[in-house]
């Protein structure tokens, strides 16, 4: 009688392979003592696997062993997917046993349970032609549970450092919002930070530019490179470092940083320890507000009191500008520009009026002319300390206003 050319053809293979596994279930105990002995020959250390206390590396390897014999058997599905395999990635990943070592692993189960189904084999007095096919579909089961094993791995690491960077996340911000005055708390959080929790702080702030990038790139990298320690956090519009001074200079960390201004960047002045990181915060932000818009450049407080004073006091910076050059700015605008440009000459000159001369490349007699028109227009004398520093603070206001609004 001819056969149903509609109805598969049994694979004597398969049903060879299946018979094998099934006789072997239930030695999954003592084939996953031969797996810790293979594990400890291939690494004698126990280096790779430190981490996993030998009760579960061995509960691992006999789930393992088992599921592999269940797929060979029939008596488990598709490898691929499979939740023995994805839940040992799992817990491996968090236990931070390397990936290249657990698929080594499970290639080494792969060849105990190969020598398991040939001594079965010999057993049984089974085809050893028929038996060879069994070696293809259980490597082929190793690879598919291995897939699984890598996949669940790698998204387990993902969410670990999803996790990782929303708790370093919290933790500069918490920093930056004062908490570090409790000295626990700022103990724990420089140990989580690989950063000194006492010693010399800079806190820099470089803005986001207007194709969404930041005003600074690279610095990481490049204060690692002179061992500077530093934590980078991007916030809404700012990208924020806290860099750790320790014994080192601010301006030997500022000279590194300020090659890389690609926008507006500002500095802090030095402050000690992280329980000032949130004043320095705060300082960083307003010597920022003193840059103008549109340059590249690196700012520090240090250098810009005054106009960090002028920026935190915009009502009465404008007050100071009206009053002390109201009727200068009233003027047409070339003779206004040349009597502002100089009144700064010769303020920036020490109020030398021959040096100012000099600057302007005209006589010295021209710079006094100019000089009394300035002081009959804001009806006030231009010599006295406080009259400099009125006048010095006017033209700040000045230079402000107009950067600031470019």
């Amino acid at each position: 009688m001819a056969a149903d050319p509609a109805r598969p053809v049994p694979d004597p293979g398969h049903a060879i392979t299946h018979s094998l596994a099934a006789a072997r279930l239930g030695d999954a105990e003592a084939l996953a003592g031969r797996l810790m002995a293979a594990i400890f020959t291939d690494n004698p250390e126990w280096t790779d696997y430190r981490p996993v206390p030998r009760e579960d590396l061995y509960e691992g390897c006999r789930r393992y062993l088992q599921r592999v014999l269940e797929i060979l058997s029939g008596a488990a599905g598709d490898p691929d997917g499979d939740d023995v395999a994805a839940a040992i990635g799992r817990r491996r990943a968090e236990q931070g046993v390397p990936l290249e070592v657990m698929l080594r692993t499970f290639r080494l189960g792969g060849r105990i349970v190969w020598e398991a189904i040939v001594e079965q084999a010999h057993a049984d007095r089974a085809d050893p032609d028929v038996v060879l096919g069994a070696a293809t579909s259980m490597w082929t089961v190793i690879d598919g549970l291995s897939s699984t094993l890598s996949t669940s791995y790698r998204n387990t690491e993902l969410e670990r450092l999803r996790r990782d960077d929303q708790r370093r996340h919290a933790l500069v911000e918490d920093l930056l919002s004062g908490r570090a005055r409790d000295t626990a708390f700022a103990q724990r959080t420089a140990k989580e930070l690989d950063l000194p929790a006492a010693g010399r702080y800079l806190v820099v702030v470089a803005e986001m530019r207007s194709d969404g990038s930041f005003a600074l790139s690279g610095q990481h990298d490049a204060l690692g490179g002179v061992h500077i320690r530093s934590v980078w956090q991007v916030r809404a519009d700012t990208l924020v470092g806290l860099v750790a001074l320790e014994q080192r200079k601010a301006a030997g960390a500022l000279e590194v940083l300020r090659p890389l201004a690609r926008g507006r960047v500002a500095a802090s002045p030095v402050v000690r320890g992280l329980a000032e990181v949130g004043l320095a915060h705060q300082l960083a932000v307003t010597a920022m507000g003193t840059a103008s818009y549109g340059s590249a450049q690196l700012v520090s407080l240090d250098q810009r009191y005054p106009e960090a004073l002028l920026v935190q006091s915009p009502d009465l910076a404008q007050r100071l500008l009206d009053s002390q050059l109201g009727p200068l700015l009233d003027l047409p605008v070339k003779e206004r520009d040349m009597l502002l440009d100089t009144l700064t000459a010769w303020l920036e000159e020490n109020c030398s009026t021959a040096n100012a001369a000099v600057r302007l490349h005209c006589h010295r007699n021209t710079v006094l002319n100019r000089l009394h028109r300035i002081g009959t227009l804001i009806g006030q004398p231009l010599h006295g300390r406080a009259a400099y520093v009125s006048l010095s603070l006017a033209l700040s206001a000045l230079h402000l206003r107009d950067g600031l609004r470019d």
